[in-house]
C-alpha cells in the first residue's frame, strides 16, 4: 500500500479540494499519511493570491524531497494552472496539475511512475468548466462545503479568473447531498466556500438558482449546527440575504466582506462593481439586523495609483465602520494582470507601512468588538485547541473564547457567558448551566 500526503497553501476552498482528492486516493487503497510519515506521494495544493504563496510552494518541495528523497511529488492548484511550465522546473517536482485535470490525479498519473521530465497536464484555463463537488471531513471541527467555483469578475488585481476559470456553480440538490452526508459524521459547522459565493447558481453558463435560495435550503438540513458564509462581494450581499441570516435558525451572524479600499478613485482603479457608499450600507444593515454580528474586511495596501491621501481615506474610512477585523493584503505584481500595467508604483516600503498601519488598526477594532461583548451569553464550539488547562472555540459571532479545560470536550457547543478578556484579547468563558 503506497502512502501519500498533503499539503495546502491558501484559502477555505483549497482545503474543501484536497480533503476530497485525499479520499479518492483512499478510495483506491492509498495510505493517507502526515506529511513527515515519509510518503512516498506528496500532493502539493497550491495558492498564487500573493508573492508569497509562490515561494511557499518552492519550500514545500524542498521540505518534501528531505523528508522522503525518492518521493513523487505533483503539483496542482491556482500556481500550477497559472505556471504549470515553471513549475515543473523546481528540483524535485514530477508533475503538474492543472484545474481542469486535477481531481483526475489518479486518472493521468496512473502508478506514479518518475519519468525523465516533470509531467505537465493543464490545458488552457477555458477547459475548466465542470464543477467538481468538494469538501473537506475530518480535518478539523468544521467543514467547508465548497458550493462555487471561479470568477466572471475582472478584477484588477487577481488571477483567480486565470486560474480557476469562469464562475459555475453545483446545484442546490446536489449541495444539499453533501450537507447531509456531513450532518451524519457529527460535524456541527459548516463553512460554505468559493471564489465568489454570492454569484451562486450559475450552471452550464446559465444562471439557474440564486444564493438566498441555497442560504435558505440549507437551513433545512438537520443535524448541522451552524453555517457560515465565507467571503461575499457587498454587491452580491443584498437585503434579503441579510434579512434571512438575521432570522434563521443555523446561520451564524458572521460576515466576511472584501471592501479592498476605502476610496472610491481606487475601487474604480481596481475595476470593483461597487463604490464605499454601498459598502457603508451592507455594513449598517447588518449591524440594524444583527447588532452583535461580527464583520471581517478585506483591504489592499499599496496598489497603483495609491497616495497618502488615497491611503489615509481607506483608513480613516475603516475607523470609522464598525467592523470587527481587517484581513489586510499588502499588495504585490501579478503577472497578466491588468495593474502591473498601471502607473503610480508604491515603494515596497510604503506598502509594508501602511500594510502595518491597518494591522494596528484591525487589532483595535477586534479588541473593542471582544470588549463588546463582554457579559453576554453565546454558544461556543469547542475544537481541538487545548492549551495550559484551557479548551479553545468560538462564538457563533466568531468570538475566540477560552474555557476550562475540564468541563468541555472538543466539537461540543456549550452555552457560555464572556466574564473578560485575557491578556491577548481571547474571551474568558464561564458555562451558562440552564435551571
Amino acid at each position: 500500500m503506497k502512502k501519500v500526503a498533503f499539503y495546502t497553501l491558501g484559502c477555505k476552498l483549497n482545503f474543501s479540494e484536497t480533503s476530497t482528492i485525499s479520499r479518492l486516493f483512499e478510495e483506491e487503497g492509498y495510505e493517507k499519511v502526515d506529511f513527515e510519515n515519509k510518503p512516498d506521494i506528496f500532493v502539493i495544493n497550491t495558492c498564487s493570491v500573493t508573492e508569497n504563496a509562490d515561494k511557499k510552494c518552492r519550500q514545500i518541495v524542498k521540505n518534501a524531497k528531505k523528508i522522503s528523497p525518492e518521493s513523487f511529488v505533483v503539483i496542482i492548484g491556482c500556481f500550477a494552472q497559472l505556471k504549470p511550465k515553471e513549475i515543473s522546473e523546481i528540483s524535485g517536482v514530477d508533475a503538474v496539475l492543472g484545474a481542469a485535470e486535477k481531481f483526475k490525479l489518479l486518472e493521468h498519473l496512473k502508478d506514479f511512475e518518475k519519468q525523465q521530465e516533470a509531467i505537465i497536464c493543464a490545458s488552457e484555463i477555458s477547459n475548466a468548466t465542470e464543477f467538481n463537488n468538494a469538501y473537506s471531513i475530518a480535518d478539523r471541527t468544521r467543514t467547508f462545503l465548497k458550493v462555487q467555483d471561479g470568477c466572471n469578475y475582472g478584477c484588477a488585481f487577481c488571477t483567480i479568473p486565470l486560474a480557476r476559470g469562469k464562475s459555475r456553480s453545483d446545484s442546490i440538490e446536489n449541495i444539499l447531498k453533501s450537507a447531509y452526508e456531513i450532518a451524519a459524521t457529527e460535524v456541527k459547522e459548516v463553512v460554505l466556500t468559493g471564489v465568489n459565493i454570492g454569484d451562486f447558481g450559475v450552471q452550464g453558463g446559465r444562471r439557474k438558482e440564486r444564493f438566498l435560495e441555497l442560504v435558505k435550503a440549507l437551513d433545512e438540513v438537520d443535524g448541522v449546527e451552524r453555517y457560515r458564509i465565507s467571503s461575499i462581494e457587498p454587491n452580491l450581499l443584498n437585503n434579503q440575504i441579510i434579512e434571512f441570516v438575521a432570522q434563521s435558525k443555523r446561520f451564524a451572524p458572521h460576515f466576511h466582506i472584501p471592501l479592498q479600499s476605502g476610496s472610491n478613485k481606487i475601487l474604480k482603479l481596481m475595476n470593483r462593481r461597487y463604490l464605499r457608499e454601498l459598502y457603508v450600507e451592507r455594513v449598517a444593515k447588518i449591524k440594524h439586523e444583527m447588532p452583535d454580528a461580527c464583520i471581517g474586511v478585506d483591504v489592499i495596501t499599496g496598489f497603483p495609483g495609491e497616495t497618502q491621501e488615497d491611503f489615509l481615506d481607506t483608513y480613516n474610512f475603516i475607523n470609522e465602520l464598525p467592523v470587527s477585523y481587517l484581513h489586510v493584503f499588502t499588495y504585490s505584481e501579478r503577472a497578466n494582470t491588468h495593474a502591473i500595467e498601471m502607473e503610480g508604483v508604491v515603494p515596497k516600503k510604503e506598502r509594508n507601512e501602511r500594510s502595518n498601519m491597518l494591522r494596528i488598526l484591525s487589532e483595535k477594532k477586534k479588541r473593542a468588538f471582544y470588549h463588546s461583548q463582554v457579559g453576554k451569553e453565546f454558544s461556543v464550539l469547542l475544537e481541538n485547541d487545548i492549551k495550559e488547562n484551557f479548551i479553545y472555540g468560538f462564538t457563533e459571532n466568531y468570538l475566540k473564547v477560552k474555557l476550562p479545560s475540564q468541563y468541555a470536550n472538543v466539537n461540543q457547543i456549550k452555552q457560555i457567558r464572556v466574564q473578560s478578556l485575557d491578556k491577548e484579547g481571547v474571551a474568558i468563558g464561564s458555562e451558562v448551566v440552564e435551571a
